[in-house]
């Protein structure tokens, strides 16, 4: 499974990366070009993906997830000043670009596949991007069959794909064995002196063997450490070096290959074989940037930093592995307006890059205070190891910056967009916190303060939802003060959820008496269950029995006004209030009855 849907992205930069990182410079192919491009995409993988993430950066998860936003929440709590928000910026920011170098991989990763049609026959040249477009859709209307079963089906297909790599680089190997002194770290040193600038900006494209990286560190939750180190060193290591070394040792014999090595690397007759194959490796390649776009978007909501979406558990062992339909479906339209609108993985590669190298900056920059200050490593001990991947991440940065406007600025746009989106939400969501909680009455102070207030006690059963417990739901005050009347029970409902995917239902529910005819009821559901709100209460045991025949669910509605009192810029406070209609409803989320669901609204000014 984690072959099927971790190492697509990097396993199939092999169709695109040697290329770009001569034709689209414009750089002449010669021996000691070829020896020192192949020597610094094999260090790039042994120092970025094996030392940097795979040793390094996913020790740092937070509860088995991975991710930027994971290791950004593993920052020390509790620390105030510009320093401690800049940190956590920087690392939601990371995982915005995320979002767009999501939307670019599936899109370049396909695109890249099926133009191998043009190397068998000029013929279907007309038809490389409606066939791209026809497998996009596929791909993303499989989504909803979870990670579990896409890796099941994925992951024999990813082993055949490596061992065709390792294998189509051995054939070539064989022919010009001299391409192994790539290998010696001297050469890429070498291919710096040779070309100079020009071998800078290489590096650009040279990154894109690197480029699967982070998805690599998002995906962790889906299927834990080991299976991605043991896939990892058994396997996709040593095809992806193989191949690379391929690539150069055909580039010394047929310079002019370079227009697309990958497809040229076999037997002519193995060419339509090869596109049918790279054509299912590059869908799979999607997978990783996919999945892990759902995990940020769990854990974005979790800390949030986003509304509340729907969000479907796909697997009873992992709770890492998830669905969102709203996140499936936007990349989806935007996956397939890039393939309309840029019309080549060559255009595209333009635009791919630039935010997961920015990505991968400041995750270095996170894992060092991580490091030091939740690890306890020496400052010395954390410079030493946390300096020189640095240095190589922003050498890879700066390397990009030429794509900007050629086709970067699109990823970064999306990466600003999304930034806005989440610390706009974040921001309003203190400001709404704070309101509420100026105004919050501990529950044995609103008990206390019945004995003074007229009200009437009317059958049935009152539900008040509100997830503080321990805390007066704003709601039932509000329900108390117009209306005067309280049920002859009342239930404050809190739901909170496991680490387990089931929750055995003699363990449901933990019931507090607060007051006359009172109870606070705390409902705990494992991350695979959906929070049936009146099932639950059905069940419940003890002092507490519910007629659910006779029974009112009361849930409290904020309504945003922006006001000139500063708390955001007007624009800000306007976005807010947007997100703000679009979030799921708490209804149809705690999947309570319609005809029975009461909203209170609160007026709240920003």
């Amino acid at each position: 499974g984690a072959m099927g849907i971790v190492y697509g992205d990097i396993g199939t930069s092999p169709l695109y990366a040697f290329r770009e990182a001569f034709e689209g410079h414009d750089l002449e192919v010669t021996h000691d070009g070829v020896l020192g491009a192949a020597s610094v995409a094999f260090w790039a993988l042994v120092i970025i993906i094996t030392v940097k993430y795979l040793l390094l950066v996913m020790r740092a998860d937070n509860k088995g997830e991975g991710g930027i936003l994971a290791l950004t929440s593993l920052l020390p709590r509790g620390r105030t000043g510009r320093v401690a928000t800049l940190f956590v910026s920087a690392g939601v920011f990371g995982t915005a670009l995320l979002y767009g170098d999501g939307v670019i991989t599936p899109a370049i990763s396909v695109l890249s596949a099926v133009e191998g049609v043009e190397v068998a026959t000029s013929a279907l040249e007309h038809w490389v991007i409606p066939i791209a477009v026809v497998i996009l859709a596929s791909l993303f209307l499989v989504q909803r069959r979870g990670t579990a079963r896409i890796g099941r089906m994925f992951g024999p297909v990813m082993v055949v794909w490596f061992a065709t790599l390792g294998l189509l680089g051995l054939r070539q190997i064989a022919r010009r064995p001299e391409v192994l002194e790539a290998l010696n770290p001297v050469y890429a040193v070498r291919f710096f002196t040779e070309y100079h600038w020009d071998a800078f900006w290489a590096l650009g494209s040279i990154f894109l063997v690197v480029t699967g990286g982070e998805a690599l560190y998002a995906d962790m939750g889906h299927f834990g450490r080991r299976p991605i180190k043991v896939g990892w060193f058994s396997l996709v290591l040593p095809a992806l070096t193989l191949n690379y070394l391929g690539q150069g040792a055909l580039l010394l014999d047929e310079p002019e290959a370079i227009e697309n090595p990958f497809f040229h690397l076999g037997p002519s007759w193995a060419i339509w074989p090869m596109v049918v194959l790279a054509t299912c490796a590059t869908v799979i390649a999607s997978q990783a940037l996919i999945t892990g776009a759902y995990s940020l978007t769990t854990q974005a909501m979790q800390l949030d930093y986003l509304p509340r979406l729907a969000v479907r558990h796909t697997s009873t062992t992992h709770v890492g592995q998830v669905y969102v339909p709203a996140v499936n479906w936007i990349l989806a339209i935007a996956c397939i307006g890039l393939v309309i609108g840029f019309q080549s993985s060559s255009s595209l590669a333009a635009a791919y890059g630039i935010a997961v190298t920015m990505t991968m900056a400041i995750t270095t920059v996170l894992f060092m205070s991580v490091a030091h200050e939740r690890w306890r490593w020496s400052k010395a001990r954390t410079l030493a190891i946390g300096i020189p991947l640095l240095a190589i991440d922003l050498a890879f940065v700066g390397a990009q910056l030429v794509k900007i406007p050629h086709g970067g600025w699109f990823a970064l746009g999306v990466g600003v967009a999304q930034f806005t989106m989440m610390t706009t939400w974040r921001t309003g969501r203190s400001a709404v916190a704070a309101e509420i909680r100026r105004g919050e009455t501990p529950i044995e102070d609103f008990v206390r303060s019945l004995e003074h207030v007229e009200h009437l006690r009317v059958p049935g059963t009152a539900v008040f939802m509100f997830k503080d417990a321990g805390a007066t739901p704003p709601a039932m005050i509000v329900n108390l003060r117009h209306n005067k009347v309280l049920h002859e029970q009342v239930l404050l409902v809190s739901i909170a959820t496991a680490d387990v995917s089931y929750v055995p239902e003699v363990d449901r529910a933990r019931i507090t008496p607060v007051g006359p005819g009172m109870w606070q009821v705390v409902l705990t559901f494992g991350y695979y269950e959906k929070p049936n709100v009146p099932a639950a209460l059905a069940n419940l045991k003890g002092d507490v029995t519910v007629d659910m025949s006779d029974v009112s669910y009361f849930l409290g509605r904020e309504s945003v006004i922006p006001t000139p009192k500063g708390t955001m810029h007007a624009w800000r406070e306007r976005l807010f209030v947007m997100q703000l209609r679009t979030a799921a409803s708490a209804a149809r989320f705690f999947d309570l009855p319609s005809d029975r669901v009461f909203e209170v609204g609160t007026t709240i000014e920003l």
